[in-house]
């Protein structure tokens, strides 16, 4: 789970399940140590993200921000139409905001995955 970055490339993170308050307190140290990279190149996987609240958006917003403040790059991919990622920025407002690349511009990348970052309560539901 702990992701690996290749010199020049791009750090893929999977975020998986559901993007809540809980999942926050679990990956936002992660996502910290991610974004806290000089010029880092981050590409953030939403496409099995099932369920994504404010406190969601709010930990995209801050990774988005942290790896701007360092001349660095975040792209979200596998924003689909109809899911909960792309219904919340646009509902914010946000769509405009993120980088968003689709799932054939983002395969074209050399990348050092990241692995996924899947939480789950103590009733084994995947909650990140």
């Amino acid at each position: 789970m702990g992701p690996s970055c290749a010199a020049g490339g791009t750090t893929v993170l999977e975020l998986r399940g559901e993007l809540d308050i809980l999942a926050v307190s679990v990956l936002s140290d992660q996502l910290d140590d991610l974004t806290g990279v000089q010029g880092s190149d981050l590409l953030l996987d939403v496409r099995a993200v099932t369920f994504i609240d404010c406190a969601g958006l709010s930990l995209l917003s801050r990774a988005r921000y942290r790896t701007r403040q360092r001349g660095g790059r975040l792209r979200l991919t596998g924003v689909t139409h109809g899911g909960s990622v792309a219904r919340l920025l646009r509902m914010t407002g946000l769509d405009g905001t993120f980088e968003i690349v689709s799932d054939g511009d983002a395969a074209g990348e050399p990348a050092a995955p990241a692995g996924s970052a899947e939480v789950t309560d103590g009733a084994g539901t995947a909650v990140a």
